[in-house]
Parts: structure tokens; sequence; C-alpha cells
């Protein structure tokens, strides 16, 4: 079984306090990107088969292979599901630390896969509440469509938004930022954030009003990505903004614009939202 998993980019992110279960809770719309990685998967059918098998390429992912979140998603699921061991090859085109929730989509969707091909027996809730022991944003790549995510992020209302037309670049500075630095002395939000009303309005009107929480913690110590943030804007960007806890920076244009060349170096995805 072949499958895709998408990228996401955070659309506004307010971490309102943390909670008594030492997460944080949150505030944003998660927007799905046509930016994919590639998963293959297949069972092995030999008799001594003791473990899951798992491969690697394209963009080098930090740590052994023994703690990735793929092999993590099999044994949960394996609690679930007697099922054999698989080969499992990531073909990883989602950049990481970029905030794009590549490693969560991986999860994800291998546990739909692993799901669909051994019989379909667990709901999608059942799939729910096992993403969510994989990490915070993984129960939203069950769905990969608009919603605003609340609590750990896992509670999820779909928001129809309307981005029609507008021109969208994501640009990477080659930084990895860990979900655990861009924590430590994150400014809690404690204001009223009003989220939805924000993003019904046009995004020309969203710089003065949305944000990002992890902006502030991350800029200090890694200035190059506000610079970026900066560069951005100043190509005549609508909106720009970095994705979630990681490195990437994106950028709304109303039309389709010709990028300085100190741009053009660290674009890694564009489209036009539909």
């Amino acid at each position: 079984m072949i499958l895709y998993p998408p990228s996401k980019i955070n659309i506004g992110l307010y971490v309102t306090n943390r909670r008594d279960d030492g997460f944080h809770s949150i505030e944003t719309l998660f927007y799905p990107l046509g930016l994919k990685d590639i998963l293959e998967f297949v069972p092995i059918i030999e008799d001594d088969a003791n473990s899951d098998i798992l491969s690697i390429s394209g963009f080098e992912i930090p740590g052994g292979l023994d703690d990735n979140l793929l092999l993590k998603a099999c044994r949960l699921f394996r609690e679930k599901m007697s099922i054999p061991f698989v080969r499992i090859h990531l073909h990883k085109q989602i950049p990481m630390g970029a905030g794009l929730g590549g490693g969560s989509s991986d999860a994800s969707s291998l546990l739909m896969g692993l799901n669909s091909q051994f019989g379909g027996v667990l709901s999608k809730k059942e799939l729910a509440a096992m993403a969510l022991e994989l990490g915070s944003d993984c129960p939203y790549f069950l769905y990969s469509e608009p919603a605003v995510g609340r609590g750990r992020g896992e509670l999820l209302e779909c928001f129809d938004i309307n981005l029609r037309a507008y021109h969208f670049c994501l640009f990477s500075p080659g930084i990895h930022v860990s979900t655990k630095t861009a924590y430590q002395g994150v400014e809690l939000h404690s204001e009223e954030t009003d989220l939805e009303r924000i993003l019904s309005q046009k995004p020309e009107s969203w710089r003065a009003m949305l944000i990002n929480s992890f902006e502030s913690t991350v800029f200090r110590q890694f200035p190059e990505i506000e610079e970026l943030k900066n560069a951005i804007y100043e190509s005549g960007a609508v909106y720009a903004s970095m994705s979630g806890s990681g490195s990437a920076v994106y950028g709304l244009y109303a039309d389709s614009q010709e990028l300085p060349d100190k741009l053009k170096r660290k674009l890694v995805w564009t489209e036009i939202l539909q």
C-alpha cells in the first residue's frame, strides 16, 4: 500500500495555558498543504520475522530509527489488532523541525493504512485515540481538512475558510527547531483570541491581529527566522507567519510575485490555494 501523508501549516497559533498533565492548551487553524511524503508498507511474509522494518530516503531524519513514530505507530496498532510485521519505506519530502507536521502525518497515515489493509475494524474515534498517544497534532491528520484545533490540538472542528486563488509560498531557513526548544519560555496568551472571527476576515487584515505565540521565543534564539519573515512581507505578502513551533515561514500573496533571489533560494513549496 502506498500512502501520501500531507503537511500542514498553522494559521494563527495561540498557546493559552499549561495543563496539569504537562502539555499546553492551544488554539489554531490547521490547514493542509499539497506538499507530501511518500509512504509504502507491505506485510513481511517470512515465518521467522520478529520485528517491523523501516527504511528512509529523502530528507535525513534526526535520531535512531527505533525512536521513529512509524515504528511506534505499528506497535500501538498491534496492541489493538493481530497483524503481521510490516516492511515500511518512507521517502521524506516534508522538511523536519519546520512546523509542518510531517512526522505526525506519517504516523497517522500509517495507522489509517494498517486499518484499511487489515480489515478496517477500528473506528475513526479509536484511531484518533491512538494517534493522540503518538503526538498532539497526530489526530488532525486523520482528517486533513481545514479545522480549528483546541485542547492539545486534538479537539477539532471543521472550519470553512476561503483562501481560494491566494498564492502560497513556503520558505525554509534550513534550521531545525525542536518542539521542546520552542516551548521553553513561550509566552502564554491569556486574552480571548476570537480566532474564528479573525479567520473569517480577509487575509489582508490578519497581520495586525493573528499571531503565532512561538515566534517571540524562537525569534530570540534564531533571529534569521525573523529576518526571513520580514523579507517575505517586503516581497509583497499580505500575511506571513511561522508555521507551528518550527522554522518554516509561509507567505500568502494576493497574486503571483517575482520573488527576490534571497527568497528563491529558501523556497521549498508553492501552490495556488483551492
